[in-house]
């Protein structure tokens, strides 16, 4: 049996709640005064549940290179110690590239935050039982606010198309990571933690 797997840092429930507000007034930016009843809003939110950042994506992985997987992410995780993530902007992405397939929220890129990530890319990068190659690029924490759909973005004017970047300031310590199980459903893909890994405290 094969599981579909990434590394992420799960958000505290207030955190979920300040995005999912910018979410809705996004989603008000796109109440067009149209008479055309069949006008579908070209953006498909992130479930508040599934609000996350993701360190490493591990695609699919054997039931026998579980365990190796928890090992790694442990003691990688135990080497490194917690840290403040600071979201900063909400835009289209990924930037610069139209049209654009997402809405992210973004954070500052850290040197603990670059650390971790680079600790855990390197340890799966080296074991015999999880098929993993580094993507070996520059990475800034982020989140999934939503997904453009393409065909209904395409049938928005242009200069009808909202401007989407805002400053934020939302701060969360990231004291775990979390090893997850994606299943992707009709509805949308579903989440489950199969192993939490706490980072190692502050002094």
């Amino acid at each position: 049996m094969k599981h579909r797997i990434f590394i992420a840092i799960n958000l505290p429930e207030g955190i979920k709640e300040n995005l999912i507000s910018y979410q809705k007034k996004i989603d008000g930016l796109f109440a067009f005064d149209w008479d055309e009843a069949s006008f579908v809003k070209p953006i498909r939110w992130t479930k508040k549940e599934n609000l996350h950042i993701t360190l490493v994506f591990l695609g699919y992985i054997r039931e026998e290179g579980l365990l190796d997987l928890f090992r790694i992410v442990k003691e990688a995780a135990s080497r490194n110690k917690s840290f403040e993530v600071r979201l900063n902007k909400i835009c289209y992405a990924p930037p610069k590239k139209m049209p654009p397939r997402m809405v992210w929220a973004i954070g500052e890129r850290s040197s603990e935050f670059t650390a971790l990530r680079d600790d855990l890319e390197r340890s799966l990068a080296a074991s015999e039982k999880v098929s993993f190659a580094p993507e070996n690029r520059a990475f800034s924490p982020h989140i999934t606010l939503g997904r453009i759909k393409l065909w209904q973005w395409r049938q928005i004017e242009p200069e009808e198309r909202p401007n989407i970047s805002e400053d934020i300031s939302l701060n969360f310590r990231v004291n775990s990571v979390e090893i997850m199980e994606s299943r992707l459903k009709r509805k949308g893909p579903e989440y489950t933690v199969l192993k939490s890994c706490p980072l190692s405290e502050q002094n």
